[in-house]
């Protein structure tokens, strides 16, 4: 692939340091990722958009999934992740997750990460939705993120590797030949390194996590907005299956004028037990699913919007009053602190729930070692699609793939290294226009963007509403563009603005496959397609976008992921969009 020629407007790099690989992002994937790297003798940096353990991953609370516990195996785990995904994982690269999943979990044990034990001494082990087993470590009861983010952030000071926080990457360095030579990023109070500036190298690892922040309510940290699969997108690569967002079936219901991050209720909570009912007392999700509500989240979101609309409620309740105060207290008491902190008390009263959005399973499409289809540009973690999550996740996998995919992407960094395929490269000079060709968003159109998306492409979409969607996302960006011909302005470069127009980018994408779609599938609902369509559908959406900032979108057949080269790519003939 080649790149677009699209970039941010943005000042010239003032500064710049040289790296052997830079990993973007400081979450599960990123700080494996840099520790493997570092490990084998690379000089790294980690470029991250805020602080080290500000990224998703300190968030999880449920915990990773892994074949661990006496009677579990690897197929059985493979079997329930395939099930979840809804006939578009990849299955060798679910394969991969879950044979090399139990060692990489143990791998971060010896990092200094500590699990909760049960009294016989060993992993204390829970179930999750999609789950036939117990298979989720956990830590702290419900703090497993953040006792991951803890011990990896804790390795990469200790190793003394070099770290640039506060810093939003901006766009990919190439060389003349197309490829990979580093990333242009925005420092803010990094004293020699402020302002924006370059980090050049021959390999970037892309592990900037979700885009949560496309939508009004989400789980998503503020800082999720999409911004590595908009650089890819600008860079050339092919992004897949992104209208696969997951929204998690409970997330504490605030009121309906609540927007941004909103506090999460785990899985499990109901895995440990917990009901989901209506305002009646009536456990709706009896009879929709063998495991109720345990079943996959993309049925349990569905269950619970039904039954809104069904009642004309605003949400549902989740009753964990059997657990009682102890349990509470031992198993999950950041979600009690949550809920006490909104003036609910879930020792004695249900706890108001509703949908939100979640977890991207498509991504920047890689290979079965982390590869994108732009030369030198690696993907891992919830910015990627690896094929391991079809169309919806599987509860606590994402952790797991995080650890796994980063372990891979560093072996192969390694041995490009160590083969002189990946080398130092000169970046091709940057031509910034004194006026660019593409605007950037006001600041202000981030929130227009999240009710665009939230009423048009939310849990329930139509050919209307993403029809609708799509023509509000365009006028978004037509209204830049006529300001910017009639008087030669755009917005001014800042943070504001970058999130807004990197959000803008992967709002149409997730948009136009949406509307390419046309069959309910995983967490993909169509309201006028209300099955799922394996003769047609049973394909991957691929998008990657034009110099025009047109949109190409193609289909291709399950498994097909592209292949483990840095070689030319076949020609494809997408249609264009």
């Amino acid at each position: 692939m080649t790149s677009t020629g699209i970039r941010l407007h943005a000042p010239a790099p003032g500064w710049a340091i040289a790296a052997d690989v830079v990993v973007v992002g400081s979450g599960v994937a990123g700080l494996t990722a840099a520790l493997r790297c570092e490990a084998a003798g690379l000089r790294t940096v980690v470029v991250t958009k805020a602080r080290l353990d500000d990224g998703s991953t300190r968030w999880a609370q449920g915990g990773i999934a892994a074949a661990l516990g006496e009677g579990d195996t690897p197929a059985q785990h493979l079997d329930d992740t395939l099930v979840a995904g809804a006939g578009l994982c990849d299955e060798e690269a679910v394969r991969i997750l879950v044979t090399e999943g139990p060692d990489a979990v143990r791998r971060l044990i010896a990092t200094g990460a500590h699990f909760d034990e049960s009294t016989e001494g060993g992993l204390a082990l829970t179930r999750e939705g999609g789950h036939h087993r117990r298979r989720i470590a956990h830590a702290g009861g419900d703090a497993t993120g953040a006792e991951i983010s803890r011990a990896l952030v804790e390795a990469v000071r200790a190793r003394g590797m070099r770290t640039i926080e506060n810093a939003l990457v901006l766009d990919l360095l190439t060389d003349a030949d197309g490829r990979t030579a580093g990333v242009t990023l925005h420092v803010m109070g990094e004293g020699q390194h402020d302002g924006v500036g370059a980090v050049h190298a021959p390999a970037v690892v892309l592990a900037t996590g979700g885009m949560g922040q496309v939508f009004s309510a989400t789980t998503n940290p503020s800082v999720s907005t999409g911004d590595g699969v908009a650089l890819a997108l600008r860079a050339g690569a092919e992004v897949s299956d992104l209208e696969f967002v997951q929204f998690h079936p409970t997330v504490l219901f605030l009121g309906p004028d609540a927007e941004g991050q909103q506090p999460l209720v785990s899985e499990a909570v109901r895995g440990e037990g917990a009901h989901l009912v209506d305002a009646d007392g009536v456990r709706f999700m009896r009879g929709q699913h063998e495991l109720a509500e345990l079943a996959p989240r993309d049925i349990v979101a569905k269950g619970i919007t039904r039954r809104m609309q069904e009642r004309d409620a605003e949400h549902m309740y989740l009753d964990a009053r059997h657990f009682g105060a102890e349990m509470w207290e031992h198993r999950f008491p950041t979600i009690l602190a949550a809920c006490r902190a909104h003036g609910i008390d879930p020792v004695t009263e249900p706890v108001p729930v509703a949908p939100a959005a979640h977890y991207a399973s498509g991504g920047v499409r890689t290979d079965a070692r982390g590869r994108t289809t732009v030369p030198g540009l690696y993907a891992c973690g919830e910015v990627a699609c690896t094929g391991v999550h079809g169309a919806n996740r599987l509860a606590s996998n994402s952790l797991l793939e995080g650890l796994v995919y980063a372990e891979r992407i560093a072996a192969d960094i390694a041995a490009g290294h160590a083969d002189g395929t990946l080398h130092a490269r000169v970046p091709a000079p940057l031509r910034q226009p004194a006026h660019p060709a593409h605007p950037l968003l006001p600041p202000e159109s981030r929130l227009t963007i999240q009710r665009i998306m939230t009423d048009g492409a939310g849990v329930l979409r139509s050919a209307d509403s993403l029809t609708r969607a799509a023509d509000q996302l365009l006028h978004l960006h037509t209204d830049a563009r006529e300001a910017l011909h009639e008087n030669g302005k755009t917005s001014e470069p800042g943070v504001d603005t970058w999130e807004a127009t990197n959000l803008l980018c992967v709002a149409r994408v997730l948009v136009a496959a949406a509307a390419r779609r046309e069959e309910t599938r995983g967490c993909h609902w169509r309201e006028d397609h209300a099955d799922r369509d394996d003769t047609t559908w049973r394909r991957h959406i691929v998008v990657r976008l034009n110099p025009d900032r047109s949109l190409a979108v193609h289909t291709t057949d399950t498994p097909e992921f592209p292949p483990t080269t840095h070689g030319p790519q076949p020609a494809q003939r997408p249609q264009e969009q």
